[in-house]
């Protein structure tokens, strides 16, 4: 990983748990394993400190562990979940948007938590609904509902059991996850009358592990389970999310819907990550097709014959029975997702002239210089200007090939390509370096008005009390009045700021989580080959 990665884990550690965390993070990150005695005296902690920061860190999945060659334990930073923690507000949303509130504050909880047992997560989800609908006035909810909410997530793939954390587990840009059902089997759960969690004693009550208690046909033995949020589900919906949203703006929103009936059909029957999704027919599609889309059968014909002619080639037709089997080509719509990315970056950075003799080239392959000015209806003295300005900032890239042994310059072919692998590595640093840069900026607005900020805290917290005891408007007013005009217009600014760095981390994101994802699939599609 890179210094630029590095440095935005540093920063997301010392954001999110501190400077204490984060010198033991950075050690390990710039150590690589390392066994505890060693990391206390490299930290220059107590070894009870650093083994407590240890075990928070493998209680979020930050840290792996692995016994080396002398049967001593290694711990290793996971550089990644560190990365991700960046994201969980998307995975919050998604899980609201999928499923609804209960599964918002389950995938809230679990993440928070890192790792935690079915019946506290259930039961704490459900305190907390039952709490704003009291104030609310609406009728509390069984913990039977959010119940069947952690089975959705479940079943989905989108929570998963956890299991043995080794370092050999992150080989990869991005983990697979584990085919193996049991991982997302939810056991039974008892509920008692006034629709709360019966409450067992567990390992950390007693000396003797709880007997698994027969409730019906089914077997409850919840008790020493955790469960953890499947990450890596989250980015298989992304990753069909933005294929969507691209076909959605390219062709119109009846196709994209064609193209997301396609994606939810062949989620379950496809393997994780597969560059290709398993065939499914007409019939089914048309079936599956959401009612309020309004699709007869022969438009959605036509708008299937139009996504295999489509020059992306995402969708194309592999079969006639049951009306046509279709599949969709997912490393194929990552390449469109790249090459968008990418080809935004050029316009802004060298201009369209420029952007122009960059499709040339993606789409030509190699191409000499004379080729190019021809071909992009360029001047030559502004068409050489700009390809040694992207060569300098390695856009593109040149390939010698000599008519002789010595490669003199004089009998030799200069020819100019774009990898596109390459630019994307590119790219990603500079996204991290961009990030790192906001988190900064970020930090240092918020400790520069830090007297500010909690003076304006302390003021709401009064205010919230008054408001819980009943006292009249003018006592609200009068508290309020304690920050000056003067004060709030610099609060504004603040917030505003930082909304700006937040959002700009959240674009960031949405372009690293592209590049990465297209670089994995080259990789793996590499390997096949």
């Amino acid at each position: 990983m890179s210094n630029s990665a590095d440095k935005v884990c540093q920063l997301l550690l010392r954001e999110q748990f501190g400077v204490v965390a984060e010198k033991i993070g950075c050690c390990l990150l710039r150590k690589g394993p390392c066994p505890l005695s060693w990391l206390a005296n490299e930290v220059g902690l107590k070894l009870d400190k650093v083994r407590e920061i240890l075990c928070f860190f493998i209680q979020h999945n930050l840290v792996m562990y692995e016994k080396n060659k002398r049967g001593f334990l290694e711990y290793r930073m996971a550089v990644k979940p560190t990365l991700w923690r960046c994201r969980f507000p998307k995975y919050i949303y998604c899980a609201k948007t999928l499923y609804g509130d209960a599964a918002e504050l389950l995938v809230e909880e679990i993440l928070h938590h890192g790792q935690v047992l079915m019946n506290d997560v259930v039961q704490r989800v459900t305190d907390r609904l039952n709490e704003a609908l009291r104030e609310s006035g609406q009728p509390e909810i069984s913990a039977r509902v959010v119940y069947d909410k952690f089975c959705s997530l479940a079943r989905t793939h989108f929570i998963m059991r956890c299991t043995t954390i080794s370092a050999e587990t992150e080989n990869s840009t991005i983990q697979a996850p584990d085919n193996d059902h049991s991982l997302y089997e939810v056991p039974s759960m008892d509920i008692d009358g006034d629709g709360r969690v019966k409450r067992k004693r567990s390992l950390d009550e007693s000396d003797q592990p709880v007997k698994r208690q027969k409730t019906g046909d089914t077997t409850t033995k919840e008790d020493g389970i955790y469960w953890r949020v499947n990450l890596d589900r989250f980015h298989q919906h992304f990753r069909d999310q933005a294929i969507v949203a691209a076909l959605a703006s390219k062709i119109d929103k009846k196709a994209s819907e064609v193209l997301r009936t396609m994606l939810r059909l062949s989620e379950v029957k496809s393997a994780s990550y597969a560059p290709v999704t398993t065939p499914v027919s007409f019939t089914e599609i048309f079936q599956a097709l959401p009612k309020e889309v309004g699709l007869t059968r022969s438009v959605t014909e036509q708008y299937l014959a139009l996504l295999c002619e489509d020059s992306t080639e995402i969708v194309s037709k592999v079969g006639n029975s049951g009306g046509g089997m279709y599949s969709v080509n997912i490393y194929k719509g990552l390449i469109s997702l790249c090459k968008a990315h990418v080809e935004s970056v050029v316009q802004e950075r060298f201009g369209s002239k420029s952007l122009r003799i960059f499709r040339v080239l993606l789409q030509r392959k190699h191409l000499e210089q004379k080729q190019i000015e021809d071909l992009a209806m360029v001047p030559a003295k502004e068409a050489k200007e700009i390809l040694y300005r992207m060569f300098a900032q390695r856009f593109v890239s040149i390939t010698e090939i000599s008519k002789t042994p010595d490669h003199a310059p004089s009998r030799t072919f200069y020819l100019f390509t774009v990898n596109l692998q390459q630019v994307a590595r590119m790219l990603i640093q500079k996204c991290y370096q961009a990030m790192a840069n906001a988190l900064i900026k970020r930090e240092a607005e918020t400790m520069e008005h830090r007297r500010l900020l909690d003076k304006q805290e302390r003021v709401n917290a009064i205010i919230a009390t008054l408001e819980q005891t009943g006292a009249d408007e003018a006592q609200k007013e009068e508290v309020k009045q304690m920050i000056t005009p003067a004060e709030k217009t610099k609060l504004n600014q603040v917030k505003e700021t930082c909304n700006k760095l937040d959002q700009a981390e959240l674009q960031l994101d949405d372009t690293i989580f592209i590049l990465e994802t297209f670089i994995f699939y080259t990789e793996r599609e590499t390997c096949v080959s």
